[in-house]
């Protein structure tokens, strides 16, 4: 029985060949504009995405904020950056900045 239970458990977490550390499920990512950066390590990115209205069928653009974890304080307003999901970092970072993918100029 509690072989059986560890070979189970051996198949369900699977490591990764380099770091043999296990691999979680796949993160959320979004990519947005830095729209504040006045807070220490930490950023406000808006995030856009467009749908069609179900009734009228017309074109929304709709854009939410994110607060986002910025360790070294590297992103400015107006940079152009890709977000992932973490744990909660304080009572409103759930995100943070994985990189910078273009500058503001």
């Amino acid at each position: 029985m509690a072989e059986t239970v560890a070979e189970t458990m051996a198949d369900t977490v699977e490591t990764t060949e380099t770091t043999g550390t296990p691999q979680r499920g796949r993160r959320q990512a979004k990519v947005g504009r830095v729209v504040s950066n006045k807070m220490d390590k930490t950023v406000v990115v808006a995030v856009g995405d467009t749908f069609t209205h179900r009734l009228y069928h017309r074109t929304i653009k709709k854009t939410k904020k994110f607060h986002a974890h910025d360790e070294e304080n590297r992103c400015n307003v107006g940079d152009v950056v890709e977000i992932v999901s973490s744990r909660p970092l304080s009572k409103t970072k759930r995100w943070r900045v994985r990189e910078i993918v273009k500058r503001a100029e």
